[in-house]
């Protein structure tokens, strides 16, 4: 079982990003996803989650507006797409899925918002 996270980097304030998270070792059109980050310092917090259909996402309200999570199950890949980024988003971005009861994690992207 594993998540696989990609797509963080360098960009400008009001930039954008599109992140990945690549899923094998389990059946996961049949889970919710969920994005977190933890910035510096501080605790790791929801971002946004996605139930396994797709048909319903929620949003942390710092981000709701800006960021759009999606999936994709024929591909096993869930996305966080981010618009009009903030310093303040910097931080490693991770995926997780809880599976019975067993908590998966990524080993995370980082994400830097600065000019």
């Amino acid at each position: 079982v594993q998540l696989v996270e990609s797509g963080g980097g360098l960009v400008q304030p009001g930039g954008s990003l599109r992140l990945s998270c690549a899923a094998s070792g389990f059946t996961f059109g049949n889970y919710a996803m969920t994005w977190y980050r933890q910035a510096p310092g501080k605790e790791r917090e929801l971002v946004a989650t996605i139930t396994s259909a797709g048909r319903s996402t929620n949003y942390a309200g710092s981000v709701k507006g800006r960021f759009t999570i999606s999936r994709d199950n024929a591909k096993n890949t869930v996305f966080l797409q981010m618009n009009s980024l903030k310093p303040e988003d910097t931080a490693i971005y991770y995926c997780n899925a809880v599976i019975n009861s067993w908590s998966i994690w990524g080993q995370g992207t980082q994400v830097t918002v600065s000019s």
